[in-house]
């Protein structure tokens, strides 16, 4: 009989990601030792290694201890809810110090358990296994609400939620945000040529190259609308950007799909517009929308086959 671990990697792709945070490294390590066969395990010693590690990592659950010098769990819990990165993350709290008041405390501010200290490896397992069955049960609801049927890339939908979610936290970090619009090249001469079935499997193909150069958890790719195509990079530079921006036009030529129809390139090609901003109070994230659409449409003028960026 499969077992849950296994259920999760079958839906989601990939093993449930834990973040461990103590400030006593041997309960660490013992939680490591219980879950790192089945998880990927990511440990903090300390409060603000605890939120860098959840920004970074986006784990699916955190085991948080209450007493730790200079900032405790409730701070950090706090703070995790406070940003929309990572305000979706279930936490239980450990403590060797529990009361009803302290409870109360960490469920107001979102906690969605308690595990007294020192741990009890079934209770632990138990309560981690609870917990993560509920987030996935509502992940998967909403992967099938801002999932593009055709492509299984996110949605238009999707996307706007996370353009607003990125840019607002790139305004409070002062950080740049990518934005690359991807338009396949003279797709209608494809249609026309192979039919509309061999168009959706093109489609497919692409969605599938363009995911496959999204590097990190937090970065996106998305359905935009018809043919096109969008990748939503946060915290990135234009190097970085036009680091990407390269690898898509490497994955979509090494997918090798011909297009006898177009007049460029036997292949299926693809152009870019690449824009890079960091937000600021007057801006809108429809200004990074429409920046990058203007390099696409010069990538497009300049040739296809490429991709523009603005330095």
């Amino acid at each position: 009989m499969i077992g849950f671990m296994e259920h999760w990697a079958l839906h989601i792709g990939r093993p449930p990601r834990l973040l461990l945070v103590d400030d006593q490294p041997a309960n660490i390590l013992a939680l490591n030792q219980l879950f790192r066969a089945e998880c990927e395990v990511f440990m903090a010693t300390d409060g603000e290694q605890a939120l860098r590690q959840a920004d970074q990592h986006r784990p699916d659950l955190i085991l948080l201890d209450v007493m730790m010098d200079r900032m405790d769990g409730y701070e950090v819990c706090q703070r995790l809810k406070a940003s929309a990165l990572t305000e979706d993350i279930p936490i239980i709290f450990l403590t060797s110090h529990r009361s009803e008041a302290d409870e109360v405390r960490g469920f107001q501010l979102g906690a969605v358990d308690f595990i007294s200290k020192p741990v009890n490896p079934v209770i632990v397992r138990a309560r981690v296994e609870t917990h993560l069955k509920l987030k996935l049960q509502g992940d998967l609801l909403r992967r099938a609400a801002l999932t593009d049927g055709l492509t299984g890339l996110a949605n238009r939908r999707h996307f706007d939620e996370q353009l607003q979610l990125h840019w607002r936290q790139c305004q409070r970090d002062q950080a740049p945000l990518a934005l690359i619009l991807v338009d396949v090249d003279h797709f209608k001469r494809y249609n026309d040529h192979y039919g509309h079935l061999a168009g959706d499997a093109c489609l497919r193909a692409v969605a599938q190259a363009l995911g496959q150069g999204m590097q990190r958890p937090y970065d996106l790719a998305a359905r935009y609308g018809g043919e096109e195509f969008a990748c939503l990079l946060p915290s990135t530079s234009a190097n970085g950007a036009r680091h990407v921006a390269e690898q898509l036009q490497r994955l979509i030529e090494a997918l090798a799909l011909p297009h006898e129809a177009s007049p460029l390139s036997p292949l299926i090609t693809v152009s870019q517009g690449v824009a890079v901003r960091v937000p600021v109070a007057d801006d809108e994230p429809r200004q990074l929308i429409e920046e990058a659409d203007t390099l696409l449409y010069r990538a497009k003028l300049e040739g296809r086959a490429r991709y523009c960026l603005a330095v």
